[in-house]
């Protein structure tokens, strides 16, 4: 709503931002990537437009963390810019990954992607709805978090005006082989795979709508033809900074 902008609003009566993280899932395409596209129902924040899956970070985040492999606390911190728990966020977007695609970024004691067989969708309904913990349902698996398999890329941060505010960590990852992606008929009304270019061509036409984070990815995106492209051009995007539109002498924060 780069047209319609209010008044200053002080931090301190601003909503508070509720940390969260989303991730783009690839796979390899005739042409180029095709990259997971979910709806998300009505009512709910950008309900019914076509995003990357995601949520917010939960308390079991902390807990979670011991289980993962291919990065460390410091390292995280420093990747993301942040002083303490930069892990909670990687460990939330492969969470949320598995809650809403059943897509699960989690490896086997012998170092194989793990399967995705009835027994896992049956338990990822239950991680879903809290019946069991994420860090509980990792342990009981023997399985831990491939936090390396995460390319982080950058973050958006919703403007003090709004009644709902997040600070989003965006993330790529490559599908796992084995694996299809379902979504969860609850959070999730549909699922596609879809090229870049043609997502983009979909909201132009108006047969989808596209929150802006998401869009402004896709055009980023759209002209690269592989998976490898996509990550090296994430790695050259890890700076810390929040996307800003100039109005007048000013700059303003840019969302939706």
């Amino acid at each position: 709503m780069e047209g319609d902008i209010p008044g200053d609003v002080k931090e301190e009566d601003a909503a508070i931002a509720r940390p969260s993280a989303t991730i783009v899932v690839l796979r390899e395409g005739p042409q180029a990537p095709e990259i997971l596209m979910v709806k998300r129902r009505a009512g709910d924040a950008f309900g019914d437009s076509y995003a990357f899956p995601g949520g917010v970070i939960d308390a079991d985040e902390s807990r979670a963390q011991t289980q993962g492999i291919g990065l460390s606390s410091d390292a995280a911190n420093t990747l993301l810019s942040v002083d303490d728990n930069g892990l909670d966020y990687f460990c939330a977007a492969i969470r949320e990954l598995f809650e809403e695609t059943g897509v699960l970024l989690a490896k086997e004691t012998s170092g194989c992607w793990s399967g995705c067989d009835d027994r896992i969708e049956t338990l990822r309904r239950k991680v879903d709805d809290g019946r069991l913990p994420w860090s509980e349902f990792l342990q009981q698996q023997s399985l831990t978090m491939a936090f390396d398999a995460l390319h982080y890329f950058c973050y958006w941060q919703t403007p003090l005006w709004r009644p709902k505010r997040w600070t989003t960590r965006f993330f790529a990852a490559e599908m796992p082989a084995g694996q299809n992606a379902c979504h969860d008929g609850s959070e999730l009304t549909d699922s596609r795979w879809l090229q870049a270019k043609d997502t983009l061509a979909l909201n132009e036409s108006g047969e989808i709508e596209l929150p802006h984070p998401t869009t402004q990815t896709l055009l980023s995106i759209r002209k690269m033809t592989s998976i490898a492209e996509i990550f090296a051009w994430a790695k050259g995007q890890q700076a810390t900074g929040i996307p800003m539109l100039r109005i007048g002498n000013e700059e303003r924060l840019r969302y939706p």
